[in-house]
């Protein structure tokens, strides 16, 4: 897997976190809203111990992850629903964007306009997902020969070093069995997500990799977006 778009795609998502910071915190409390409903207690829900891992990284205050989760035993709540669209780019570019909404009439013209506004198209359900595998991912701030071997022997598939640390993939089943493992090695885990990596990559440049990132950062903003994937290279 190309090493340059898994750290590029992870510069711009920082970028985005800490300039919006106020709209990261929806998004995770409704990632909370959802994975709790398989169970409120994370040592026995494992979806929710993760999503509750990004708000203790994200320094989301312990008030607003208890109402997130309390939200699941709120008769007067509206429902959330997870999404996943899928669209193309500038240059021909693969975008997958997952969304947790309580309207999906309103959220998927939100991202059609979106992507038309900004010269993308949504596509048809299958057309752009075979060109991504779901993966756990991990970000470790270690990297070298010690962390790379100790990431193998937990089950990793794959080991990415940048200069800022190493990029861990798993499969997803193994996610949170990997980032233990790295934990109890004495490793620091920044980040671990289940995310859609990219098995084919796009390369993209000049004018049109200007426009994706813009495209990108709006489909950011939009409130029931929750993630974006591309396989821009």
């Amino acid at each position: 897997m190309s090493g340059h778009s898994k750290w590029a795609t992870t510069k711009r998502q920082k970028a985005v976190v800490d300039a919006k910071r106020g709209a990261l915190f929806t998004k995770i409390a409704n990632q909370i809203a959802i994975a709790a409903r398989s169970g409120t207690d994370p040592n026995m829900n494992p979806s929710l111990a993760m999503v509750l891992e990004k708000a203790r990284q994200a320094n989301m205050p312990k008030a607003n992850i208890e109402r997130a989760i309390a939200r699941v035993a709120d008769k007067s709540a509206a429902a959330l629903i997870e999404e996943t669209y899928e669209g193309y780019g500038p240059g021909g570019v693969g975008i997958i964007i997952e969304v947790a909404t309580d309207n999906k009439n309103r959220t998927m013209p939100e991202v059609r306009n979106t992507l038309s506004k900004n010269g993308g198209r949504m596509a048809d359900p299958g057309s752009v997902m075979f060109q991504f595998a779901r993966k756990g991912w991990i970000e470790t701030s270690e990297k070298g020969e010690d962390a790379m071997m100790l990431a193998l022997d937990a089950g990793a598939e794959d080991v990415d070093e940048g200069e800022d640390g190493s990029i861990i993939l798993t499969a997803p089943s193994d996610l949170m069995k990997v980032r233990q493992a790295l934990i109890d090695g004495g490793l620091t885990v920044t980040t671990a997500e289940l995310r859609y990596v990219p098995t084919t990559n796009v390369a993209i440049e000049g004018a049109d990799a200007e426009k994706l990132e813009k495209l990108l950062d709006a489909l950011d903003d939009l409130d029931d977006v929750t993630a974006v994937h591309t396989n821009a290279e």
